[in-house]
């Protein structure tokens, strides 16, 4: 019984705030309540007993991304800056686009045969999946990580070039 309770609490704050992330005008406010997604995700994991998942979501996505976003927003705009509003062909749009990605996800679901996997082994320990993510030889993870992080990194420092551009031009 708590556990049903508990995960229709995380299942309503992922909802909910996950739409306030989408809808807000202001920046700031759009990376807390993606905090508040990204943690309730962790407290989903832990009630699934993936303590280690969730320990990668608390420290990796919720620790250190959304401090990466703050620190980019609060380097880039002012915080009484707001969002400009859609208007409403984009709202139509961007509603019709949700819609059909939603459509295609649960299709996708129910057409695919969920078989159990009767050849993994079951019995991974988390030092099973440490060593996979620091190995640089087969079935490691190193590398893939390491060029994702780069990609993210230019990614951000891209957003800040261009965002100080524009500053420049306001003025």
């Amino acid at each position: 019984m708590l556990n049903e309770v508990m995960f229709y609490l995380f299942a309503l704050v992922i909802l909910v705030f996950s739409v306030m992330t989408v809808i807000t005008r202001r920046i700031l406010r759009a990376a807390v309540y993606l905090l508040f997604v990204l943690v309730s995700t962790a407290g989903l994991y832990f009630m699934l007993s993936y303590n280690f998942l969730a320990a990668v979501q608390l420290t990796v996505y919720a620790g250190g991304i959304v401090v990466l976003v703050i620190f980019s927003i609060l380097l880039t705009s002012h915080l009484s800056e707001r969002a400009a509003m859609a208007s409403m062909k984009e709202s139509l749009l961007s509603a019709l686009a949700t819609v059909a990605g939603a459509a295609l996800t649960l299709m996708t679901i129910l057409r695919y045969g969920f078989t159990p996997n009767q050849g993994a082994d079951p019995h991974y320990t988390i030092t099973d999946v440490g060593t996979a993510l620091v190995s640089y030889k087969r079935d490691g993870y190193a590398l893939p990580f390491e060029v994702v992080s780069i990609l993210l990194l230019a990614a951000m420092i891209g957003a800040i070039v261009v965002a100080k551009k524009e500053r420049t031009l306001k003025k």
